[in-house]
């Protein structure tokens, strides 16, 4: 699963990395928690950042709280789920991160240990996303998101038994691509990303409160 990630990232980085225009203001964040919100890229013929809120509302949901259950998709039941089947086809996007946060069962010691995983390389990169629109009692429109998961690489394996889809560069293009409505092409981009691509190290148990925030958490 994916419950907690980093990006620290400067836009400019941002903005390079995914060919978009640095259309935002964005403060670094050490410690994203669900209901809150997330940089996001989405397209409409062309691909721009945004901004999503992290927890799914589907568009029909009665109440908002269905959020707090649906911040993560497996890849694996997109296309069954009555939630994502829709989403699959026509409302995908990229929640972008720069490290992510797991917690490892250790044997012999009762308290997890949170771990950070990120690119060997530091550079940001993006979780496979879905969205939707809800509009609220009040009549406003809030517009939110999941992110998917997926079987463990080697690394992860060690860590915990799923992990956040993170796109290559090929599958981020296609994962946008507003013309591609193919749920099987869709589902082969969700694959584990390369673990000999990436890191990971114990960090702080301060991150466990999603209300800390601070370079101290992943000292």
């Amino acid at each position: 699963m994916c419950g907690r990630f980093s990006l620290k990232s400067h836009i400019d980085t941002i903005a390079h990395v995914f060919g978009v225009a640095p259309s935002l203001e964005v403060s670094p964040r050490y410690n994203v928690a669900p209901t809150q919100e997330v940089v996001s890229i989405l397209s409409n013929g062309t691909a721009h950042l945004d901004r999503l809120r992290w927890g799914l509302i589907p568009s029909w949901a009665k109440d908002e709280t269905i959020g707090n259950k649906l911040i993560n998709a497996r890849a694996e039941t997109l296309a069954e789920k009555p939630s994502f089947k829709r989403l699959l086809r026509s409302k995908r996007c990229l929640v972008i991160a720069d490290g992510f946060y797991e917690w490892k069962q250790e044997a012999g010691v009762k308290t997890k240990t949170p771990m950070y995983i990120t690119l060997k390389d530091g550079l940001p990169f993006a979780f496979a996303g879905l969205w939707d629109l809800w509009t609220d009692p009040d009549g406003q429109p809030i517009r939110t998101c999941t992110i998917v998961t997926t079987e463990p690489n080697e690394l992860m394996a060690s860590i915990h038994n799923r992990m956040p889809v993170m796109l290559l560069p090929n599958a981020r293009e296609q994962w946008l691509d507003t013309t591609l409505h193919d749920e099987h092409a869709l589902s082969c981009l969700l694959m584990p990303y390369p673990a000999q691509e990436m890191t990971a190290r114990a960090v702080s148990r301060l991150v466990n409160d999603p209300r800390r925030e601070g370079a101290e958490l992943i000292a």
